[in-house]
C-alpha cells in the first residue's frame, strides 16, 4: 500500500511538471561580432604585432605641451604575461629629430592597419598613476592626413576619447568627442568616478577596468565596465557644428607625461609607471554589412 501511494504521488508530480508552462527564455545580449582584436599574448619581452600597430615617435609636445619623448623601443612598449606594457621612464633621451626630453613613453596606433566605422570598441586596461601622468585609449578619423599634416586634418577628422585620466584625479576617467567647432577645451566631455570615500591614493590604477564606446550613426555611448555613463548625439553639438562620426576611425593607446591638462610631474610622482593593456577588441553588430570594417 505504501509503495502504491508513493508511485501515485510520483505520477501526479510528473503530470504537474509536464503540464506547467515552459520557462520563458532570457533576453539575449546585443548581437556583436568580433572583427578585430589584439590579446597581447606574444612572447615575454617581444614587440607588439607590427601587422596591427604602428609606433609613433617624437618629442615635439604633440600639440599639448607634453614632456615625454615617444620611442619605438622595447623599453617603452612590449608584451609581458599576456599584456601590452607601456613603460614610462624618467630618463634623458634625445631622438633622431634632435629633440631631448627627460621622460620616455610609447604611443601606438592602428592607422593604416585597421579602422572601422561604427561598432563596439573596448580595451581592458590597468592605468598608471601619479601627478602629471596622462594615459589614454582613443580614436581618430582616417582622414586626419588628408592635407598632408596632422594639424590640417584635425579636428575636422573627428576624435573619440574612449578613456583619459589625469593623475591628479585618481578616481575619475573622462570620455570626450572633438570635432570642428568643439575641439580642445571645447570638446564635449563627460566623466565617470569610482564610489566616493576612497583614500586619495586609490583609484582606477589599482585594478583593470573595461573602457568602451558603442558607436552608431547618430550616437556614441561611453562605458566603464558595465556602466553606461554618457551618450553623445548631434543635438549636443554647438549650433552649426558638424557631426563627423560617419567615417572609419583608427585606434590609439598612449601615456603622456605633462601637458596643459594634467600639469607636470612633481615630487609626489613615482617613476617608472606602467600602463597594462590586457586586450583591445572591436566588434560590429552581427546584422551590419561586413563592408563597414575597413581593413588594410
Amino acid at each position: 500500500m505504501f509503495l502504491l501511494l508513493v508511485n501515485c504521488l510520483a505520477l501526479a508530480f510528473a503530470d504537474a511538471q509536464s503540464s506547467s508552462p515552459a520557462a520563458s527564455p532570457q533576453p539575449s545580449a546585443p548581437a556583436w561580432k568580433l572583427v578585430w582584436s589584439d590579446e597581447f599574448n606574444g612572447p615575454n619581452g617581444s614587440a607588439v604585432d607590427a601587422s596591427k600597430w604602428v609606433s609613433e615617435t617624437g618629442g615635439g609636445g604633440w600639440g599639448n605641451d607634453e614632456l615625454e619623448y615617444y620611442t619605438g623601443r622595447l623599453e617603452n612598449a612590449s608584451q609581458q604575461d599576456g599584456n601590452l606594457v607601456i613603460h614610462v621612464a624618467q630618463e634623458k633621451f634625445t631622438g633622431a629629430d634632435g629633440v631631448t626630453r627627460n621622460y620616455t613613453s610609447a604611443r601606438l596606433k592602428t592607422q593604416g592597419k585597421f579602422s572601422q566605422t561604427y561598432g563596439r570598441f573596448e580595451a581592458r586596461i590597468k592605468i598608471p598613476r601619479g601627478q602629471g601622468i596622462w594615459p589614454a585609449f582613443w580614436m581618430l578619423g582616417n582622414d586626419i592626413d588628408k592635407h598632408g599634416s596632422h594639424k590640417s586634418g584635425w579636428p575636422d577628422c573627428g576624435e573619440i576619447d574612449i578613456m583619459e585620466n589625469v593623475g591628479k584625479e585618481p578616481a575619475l576617467v573622462h570620455g570626450t568627442i572633438h570635432g570642428p567647432g568643439y575641439s580642445g577645451e571645447g570638446g564635449i566631455s563627460a566623466s565617470f568616478g569610482l564610489p566616493g570615500g576612497l583614500p586619495s591614493s586609490q583609484g582606477f590604477a589599482d585594478d583593470f577596468h573595461l573602457y568602451a564606446v558603442e558607436w552608431e550613426p547618430n550616437a556614441i555611448h561611453f562605458y566603464v565596465d558595465q556602466n553606461l555613463y554618457a551618450t553623445r548625439t548631434p543635438e549636443e553639438l554647438p549650433k552649426g557644428a558638424k557631426w563627423v562620426y560617419d567615417r572609419p576611425f583608427f585606434l590609439l593607446l598612449n601615456v603622456a607625461v605633462g601637458g596643459g591638462w594634467p600639469g607636470s610631474p612633481d615630487a609626489t610622482t613615482v617613476f617608472p609607471q606602467t600602463m597594462l593593456v590586457d586586450y583591445v577588441r572591436v566588434y560590429e553588430r552581427a546584422d551590419s554589412p561586413a563592408a563597414s570594417a575597413a581593413q588594410h
